[in-house]
């Protein structure tokens, strides 16, 4: 499989795993039963499969100035992925329940954060593998350990603090808001405390980027949702964002499918936004 393959099937992965090039990486979680995830894969995961944890192993403890999904510290995710056999050059598949809005963290993490070229997302997740009726596992994998030894690249990361300068200059500047529609023009709000989106932001819903099965678009289908968005004349790069820096992962991923640059990652998104009462809130759609 070329290296910098960002998508895989079901029949992709099987050929991967009968050839042991590669180790799937479980990251089925639900925000509203974090121990779900987990349970799930106990009761049935791919084979060879080991589980991340998106509280535990895919961000760090949430302080007072964070979001809900700040990133874990470099030094201890990387030691996390040895202890997941994860080498420099390991072929790395991230799957999730079906969509890939929570397998695209760990794609992001390791290809945009950290350089490792050989990630990919399997297209379906767990509900197309166990739909094809492929092998499932219960118990474990004991990898041997792995070295792992790339360095985070903080040019991929949108900070609140230059967000809040783009807003207060008015800057020509593309923010993109991958939440639902209501949610995003403030009408409900079931996880955070405030409910808007950032002012000047747009929206595009993760969900737009899969059809109706649930599998992800063609390429030149999610370039067509990006060519629908303005494009800023300034020097600013376009920034995805979310609740809390978990699903804008899945814009990144549209992007990169549909032969785009790669926006950045705010990663503290909206949950770390209105931690600061003075910071400006809008709702309604997008302008």
């Amino acid at each position: 499989m070329d290296k910098s393959r960002d998508l895989v099937n079901v029949t992709d992965l099987a050929a991967l795993l009968d050839q042991g090039l590669c180790r799937p990486v479980d990251c089925r979680f639900d925000l509203f039963d974090v121990t779900r995830g987990r349970k799930d894969y106990d009761s049935a995961h791919i084979p060879g499969a080991v589980y991340a944890d998106m509280d535990r192993d895919l961000a760090s403890e949430i302080s007072a100035l964070s979001g809900r999904h700040p990133l874990p510290d470099p030094g201890e995710f990387r030691r996390r992925l040895e202890s997941w056999g994860i080498s420099d050059d390991t072929e790395v598949v991230a799957y999730d329940y079906g969509n890939g809005s929570l397998a695209a963290r760990l794609w992001w993490m390791l290809k945009e954060w950290l350089g490792h070229e050989r990630v990919s997302v399997l297209d379906g997740g767990f509900a197309a593998w166990s739909a094809a009726g492929l092998a499932l596992g219960r118990d474990g994998p004991h990898p041997k350990p792995g070295l792992f030894t790339r360095e985070p690249d903080s040019g991929v990361i949108a900070t609140t603090d230059e967000i809040l300068r783009l807003v207060q200059a008015g800057t020509n500047f593309l923010i993109v808001d991958a939440r639902d529609p209501a949610r995003f023009r403030g009408e409900v709000e079931p996880i955070d405390t405030v409910a808007g989106h950032i002012p000047g932001a747009l929206n595009l819903p993760l969900g737009g980027n899969l059809g109706e099965d649930g599998t992800w678009r063609r390429p030149s289908e999610l370039a067509e949702r990006w060519r629908g968005l303005p494009v800023p004349t300034g020097p600013e790069a376009p920034i995805v964002m979310c609740g809390s820096g978990v699903t804008a992962c899945h814009l990144a991923l549209a992007a990169r499918l549909a032969g785009l640059p790669t926006p950045r990652l705010y990663v503290g998104s909206w949950s770390e936004w209105i931690r600061d009462p003075a910071r400006p809130v809008a709702t309604g759609s997008s302008p």
